[in-house]
């Protein structure tokens, strides 16, 4: 490829990128917070993923969703804590790691703001992990089959 068909070639994709609406830009770092959100995204991070300047990202995202880009990560996260809280055995600083959180008392605080409970308490409200069974695929599928139909109509006659 020549030096002119790529700069042409640039140059019909940033004319793509920018005939896009601009919240399919939001949209797209909303999804990489989603996806990675155990990762350490920052708002630079995500800006570049929108094709957008770090402030200009932050207000748009605020105006377009409700929160800011950090808000909106950190309750993913504890949302994501609370169901290893509700279906594991992981200590709480095992789950503030594995969220993608790095200090325990802050993560024990954005989680008590949360859900009005401390992580403990939080999981001594569920019943424990080990409690509930799980039942194996193959018996809820055996279980989930329709019944055999019983209308008359359904039933082959046997040939006399």
């Amino acid at each position: 490829m020549t030096l002119t068909e790529t700069r042409q070639l640039r140059a019909a994709i940033l004319t793509v990128v920018r005939t896009l609406h601009p919240a399919r830009h939001l949209l797209r770092a909303k999804d990489l917070m989603d996806a990675r959100y155990r990762e350490p995204l920052d708002v630079p991070t995500l800006a570049r993923m929108a094709h957008l300047s770090p402030a200009h990202f932050s207000r748009e995202f605020h105006r377009v969703f409700g929160e800011a880009p950090h808000q909106y990560l950190l309750t993913r996260r504890l949302e994501r804590a609370a169901a290893l809280l509700r279906n594991t055995d992981w200590s709480v600083a095992d789950i503030c790691l594995a969220v993608g959180l790095r200090s325990i008392g802050s993560f024990t605080t954005s989680f008590g703001r949360a859900f009005g409970m401390t992580p403990t308490a939080y999981r001594s409200a569920h019943l424990p992990a080990i409690a509930r069974a799980r039942v194996p695929t193959c018996v809820l599928q055996a279980y989930a089959r329709p019944l055999p139909s019983t209308f008359g109509e359904d039933r082959r006659s046997s040939p006399r």
